[in-house]
């Protein structure tokens, strides 16, 4: 574990919440693991019944520590590193996860609320996923998932040319669920939660199954398909040199 991930139990509720605010939550390789490790806990863990997930401070992630990230690059043909652990924990989840996102959310930080069940939004959040301009491609099967939920033009803006785009847009591609008002994000979380625990725990269980089954297995086969052009892509001197464009500007 690490003390970048705080893990709670709440009764029937296991609580995650990113907190490394210094850094905007930016994601590093040990929060990985430890997300992962966390969401499988609750595979043979029935007592479980919902997974809330958020972030602390003002972003609910500023996505991958890059720094770290390179440091940690995986070897030929290592396919278990802690974000393709994460990946695969989030696909095969079989208790509901619902996220609640505030700030900035870039990167990983949007792709894997397509493998929450429901996302509460702050009116407020920015959503982004700049792979290309980091010379990477698209990760979290979020190449498969965005055009089903929007459409191939929309997932072009945003996959292809990294636009940004925000809470009301979100909600209309069916990215996110609830838009709390300013202010409200922790009010409408629990809202979210409790109505969930107020239900038949099996009915919710089943339900959740239904909603996931039918994707499942091509969900992990593109991500498998986009695993294998980011391990590519990690060692070109394309991204070596947009990585170190990136600190440049950020310095600067």
């Amino acid at each position: 574990m690490t003390e970048h991930l705080l893990v709670e139990r709440q009764g029937e509720r296991l609580h995650l919440t990113m907190n490394r605010p210094e850094r905007r939550n930016a994601i590093t390789v040990a929060m990985y693991a430890a997300l992962a490790e966390a969401i499988e806990s609750t595979v043979h863990d029935p007592s479980v019944r919902v997974i809330t997930l958020k972030g602390r401070g003002r972003d609910f992630t500023a996505g991958n520590d890059l720094a770290d990230f390179m440091n940690e690059l995986p070897q030929d043909g290592q396919t278990d590193i802690p974000v393709w652990r994460l990946l695969h924990a989030l696909a095969h989840n079989m208790v509901p996860l619902v996220a609640a996102v505030h700030g900035n959310a870039v990167g990983i930080g949007t792709t894997l609320l397509f493998h929450c069940d429901l996302v509460v939004s702050d009116e407020e959040t920015r959503f982004r996923m700049p792979f290309t301009d980091l010379g990477l491609v698209p990760e979290a099967a979020s190449s498969l998932l965005l055009p089903q939920m929007a459409g191939r033009r929309v997932a072009a803006r945003h996959l292809l040319l990294g636009e940004p785009f925000g809470a009301a847009e979100a909600e209309r591609y069916g990215l996110v669920s609830h838009v709390a008002a300013a202010g409200e994000l922790d009010q409408r979380l629990e809202e979210v939660v409790s109505a969930l625990l107020a239900k038949p725990p099996e009915a919710v269980r089943l339900t959740q199954r239904l909603l996931r089954g039918q994707d499942q297995q091509a969900v992990l086969d593109r991500m498998e398909v986009e695993n294998g052009h980011f391990s590519e892509r990690l060692a070109s001197d394309e991204v070596k040199g947009a990585i170190m464009n990136f600190f440049a500007r950020t310095k600067s």
